[in-house]
């Protein structure tokens, strides 16, 4: 979980909610908050429109009846789609838009605030994603092709592709420092505030303004690219006797069992860090050399408690070892 610090003197923000999530605005002139906060919304509602799993007249679920015909789709759909597969492609799959049936078998199929008051019976059987090899999307002519019986899930993509997406288009019609927070997937772009971006990274949820435990969470200085945070503790819901989340293995179709609580990834784009974070759990022990060997600074947080940072991530004060070389350590509990 990520959250933005203000200087109030030199920044105005505005928080509400869009796509199922908390949404977090702040630009470096005020005066021009409520014009970009306008902007923001009408991007939102469009993305929304394009890339929900939840809504049956979003261009997204509108291809689940398309048979394996190749289907024209908005350029908002289509560059939605390429982001998504180039993640997959990045990641080595563990990253999958094809997951959409396992997340609708966990019970994950309408917005979060409704999944935990379901009490329909899960289906908790292994079964592999069909994998995003099987997509077929063709930017010269705007078509993609999905076979039959395969259901896309953008989630691990589509936030963070929205809110680079926003914050590129709101600096340059404002002329001004913007920061686009989308459930923690955070982009920034234009002139930052002096000092950059306070970007803090959370182990625990909670509202901005809560003091989180000493040593649960770690302050960034953003100038450009983006930052994300992915966990299995904000988004989980009890069935059947069984605690589920929202972060599924394409290599089971179950929630992923991952040694890490958290994981925050710093990257060129907020889309690039979002997928590096989801990877991570995905891909468990180990992460963190991988993450080393792609050169993204990275804090991921064991389920004990324990901090392991790569290289580039500032180390909080009184850490033990440095980031220099390999990864390194520190306690959160």
């Amino acid at each position: 979980m990520t959250a933005a610090t203000l200087d109030h003197r030199t920044t105005a923000a505005a928080d509400w909610r869009a796509l199922g999530t908390a949404v977090r605005l702040v630009v470096t002139d005020p005066a021009l908050l409520d014009s970009c906060n306008l902007l923001l919304a009408r991007h939102l509602a469009e993305v929304d429109a394009a890339c929900s799993r939840f809504r049956p007249d979003s261009e997204l679920a509108l291809l689940d009846g398309s048979q394996g015909r190749p289907v024209r789709v908005s350029p908002l759909l289509a560059e939605a789609l390429d982001v998504a597969l180039r993640a997959a492609e990045a990641t080595d799959g563990a990253v999958d838009p094809t997951v959409g049936s396992a997340m609708e078998a966990i019970g994950y199929d309408r917005d979060f605030t409704l999944v935990r008051e379901d009490d329909r019976p899960v289906r908790l059987t292994v079964k592999r994603a069909p994998g995003w090899r099987k997509v077929r999307l063709d930017l010269a002519t705007g078509t993609v092709t999905v076979p039959s019986g395969v259901r896309l899930d953008l989630g691990a993509t589509a936030k963070a592709w929205a809110a680079d997406k926003a914050a590129t288009v709101l600096a340059e019609a404002a002329g001004c420092g913007v920061l686009v927070s989308l459930g923690g997937d955070t982009a920034v772009a234009g002139e930052p505030p002096a000092g950059g971006w306070q970007i803090r990274v959370q182990d625990v949820t909670g509202a901005v303004d809560e003091t989180p435990t000493q040593g649960s969470y770690a302050t960034v200085g953003l100038r450009s690219g983006g930052l994300a945070t992915s966990g299995t503790a904000a988004r989980n819901w009890r069935r059947d006797g069984h605690t589920l989340h929202h972060i599924v293995d394409p290599h089971t179709g179950l929630p992923v069992r991952t040694p890490w609580r958290t994981v925050s990834v710093a990257a060129p784009t907020c889309a690039d860090a979002n997928a590096a974070t989801t990877a991570a759990l995905v891909k468990g022990k180990g992460a963190e050399h991988w993450l080393t060997r792609l050169g993204l600074p990275a804090r991921l947080v064991t389920q004990e408690g324990l901090v392991v940072t790569t290289p580039g991530w500032p180390i909080t004060p009184g850490a033990r070892g440095t980031a220099r070389s390999a990864p390194t350590q520190e306690s959160a509990a």
